[in-house]
Formats: structure tokens, C-alpha cells, sequence
């Protein structure tokens, strides 16, 4: 059985893409991140995420590859991506197919008209 993990913008799987195909592996992890392109990406808060993906994967390095480990790798990821939104790293998408701000409203900065 696949063991995979998915939220609301992240998905893993223990799996790797072969011809458009995923092939269950149990030493290939594959993340899909934004798949309903909901948020607007650069190079380096896409890079962020990887990092992070990284780094929280060689924190279970000698654990045994469970769905649950999976959900709390994606859990943190999701929480991590919050946290873009927050600094403004990454914006919602305002052509998405759905705009329904499920990570919150967005900020807006009021601009100083007093002078």
C-alpha cells in the first residue's frame, strides 16, 4: 500500500514519478507542493520548502517510514508555508481556480495619506 501523506497544500508520498506514474518506493519520498496553485511562488520560497522538506526528513532518519511520520513531516510543512504567508514570501494567487484564503485573510498595509 502507498503510504503517503496530504494536507491541504502538501502532499508526499513514498514514492517516485516514473512516466507520469507513481511508483511505490521505500526509499524515494516525492512532495507535491500547491498542487490547486492557490499561492504565488518564487525560486527561493520554493527552495525554502525543499530545505525544510530536507531538513525535517533527516530528523526521522532512523525512524521507520510510517504514514504517521509522513502526516507530521506534512503538518509541519503546512504550518512552515503559513509562516511564508505571513512574512509576505509567498501571496495568494488571485487567478486561482478557487479563492477561498485557507491559510487566512490577507494582510493589507493601509498606506499613509496624511501628508
Amino acid at each position: 500500500m502507498l503510504l503517503k501523506s496530504t494536507t491541504r497544500h502538501i502532499r508526499i508520498y513514498a514514492a517516485e514519478v516514473q512516466n507520469n506514474e507513481l511508483i511505490e518506493s521505500d526509499n524515494v519520498l516525492t512532495l507535491d507542493i500547491d498542487p490547486d496553485n492557490e499561492f504565488n511562488w518564487s525560486e527561493d520560497s520554493l527552495q525554502a520548502i525543499y530545505r525544510k522538506f530536507d531538513e525535517l526528513v533527516g530528523d526521522y532518519d532512523n525512524s521507520d517510514l510510517t504514514e504517521y511520520n509522513l502526516r507530521r513531516i506534512g503538518s509541519d510543512l503546512e504550518h512552515f508555508m503559513r509562516s511564508l504567508l505571513q512574512k509576505g514570501q509567498i501571496s495568494y494567487n488571485l487567478n486561482s481556480r478557487v479563492i477561498n484564503y485557507s491559510m487566512g485573510l490577507p494582510q493589507v498595509v493601509p498606506q499613509d495619506t496624511s501628508q
